[in-house]
């Protein structure tokens, strides 16, 4: 398994590296974030036909993998699509001024390469797994990430569909999932890893791979995910309001 992780670093450290020379040609570093997704599945597959097994659990969670990135990389495309690059890599290209480049690819695209191959683990782990069948603990792993990945597209659906109507322009979405929770997509997405995580359970050496969604979880709630996104609207007298009937990240009842 150790000689199978190097080769994927190599072959992440290579994709990355290519998205980065894309970003370069574009001046957008928005790109990294449409790669995301596309990078799991390129790791699943590898790690898939690597083993050459195709066992359930393989391609159960080659599925999910695939499915969820997908989905992902495609949401953040046509999210992006003509409105140029992300205003959190606009403010870090001012920022480091003529340190852009090297800071871009260590801190951005690196970076990003370097949690990847960690939070997907736990697919690395089932798919050197030799376990046949499908225990109760895939099972329940399956429906919370499918639970989680629902709750993710849906939301992400919804916020879309919302921004891309002139009408809102200025307005914040507070109803259906944004009625209950401020990050529905966050929360979806958390589940999404904790699901893997207990697919993982069900082979040998599945337990080390909680450092997968517990990275995913700390990143999203107290790094890049709710606190960049809150940092936006700071003085939003609407989002003040919304946030004082709203849960943060846990879907519940908002306060009348």
């Amino acid at each position: 398994m150790i000689a199978l992780f190097t080769q994927s670093a190599l072959l992440i450290f290579t994709y990355m590296t290519a998205l980065f020379c894309i970003a370069l040609m574009r001046n957008d570093n928005s790109i990294v974030d449409v790669g995301w997704g596309a990078g799991f599945i390129l790791l699943a597959y590898y790690w898939l036909f690597s083993t050459g097994l195709f066992l359930p659990q393989h391609l159960l969670v080659t599925g999910m993998i695939t499915v969820w990135g997908l989905r992902l990389s495609t949401h953040i495309f046509m999210r992006n699509w003509g409105r140029g690059e992300d205003p959190r890599y606009k403010a870090w290209r001012k920022q480091w001024g003529a340190f852009v480049i090297p800071r871009s690819f260590l801190q951005i695209f690196m970076l990003q390469g370097v949690i990847m191959l960690v939070v997907a683990y736990p697919i690395l782990v089932i798919n050197s797994s030799h376990t046949p069948g499908l225990s109760w603990l895939a099972i329940i792993g399956f429906s919370i990430w499918l639970t989680g990945f629902l709750f993710e597209s849906i939301s992400d659906y919804q916020l879309y569909t919302f921004i891309t109507n002139p009408q809102n322009t200025g307005a914040i979405l507070t109803s259906s999932l944004w009625r209950y929770t401020r990050h529905p997509n966050y929360f979806g997405e958390v589940l999404v890893w904790w699901g893997i995580f207990l697919v993982a359970l069900s082979v040998p050496y599945g337990a080390t791979t909680i450092i997968s969604p517990l990275i995913i979880t700390y990143l999203l709630v107290y790094v890049s995910g709710i606190p960049m996104t809150e940092a936006l609207f700071k003085g939003n007298q609407a989002y003040v309001k919304y946030k004082q009937q709203t849960s943060i990240f846990f879907p519940w009842f908002p306060k009348k």
